[in-house]
């Protein structure tokens, strides 16, 4: 899980770069939400759908609010989770 959870954040950052923020300084613990990055709704929600085009996750309007209180770390383990949780779903 580790490495979904490194392949997140680097594709969260890289998605972040693109939408022109500045994310030379970002860490694990770099908030997504107005302590860190302050990620405007917009943002955010062109950000989870490109993270459900990519791997196929969906976010309800709670989740995108609750991404805002959660820092990159945090976000990208978080999805992990859900990868790992769906990917267990299918098997059986």
């Amino acid at each position: 899980m580790a490495d979904v959870k490194e392949e997140i954040s680097a594709f969260i950052v890289q998605s972040l770069r693109e939408m022109n923020y500045d994310v030379d300084e970002v860490t694990e613990e770099t908030d997504l939400g107005p302590a860190g990055l302050d990620l405007e709704s917009l943002a955010l929600a062109e950000l989870t759908v490109q993270l459900e085009d990519v791997y196929g996750l969906k976010f309800s309007d709670e989740d995108v609010e609750t991404l805002a209180t959660l820092n990159l770390g945090e976000f990208a383990t978080a999805l992990a989770a859900r990868l790992a949780g769906a990917a267990a779903g299918r098997a059986e």
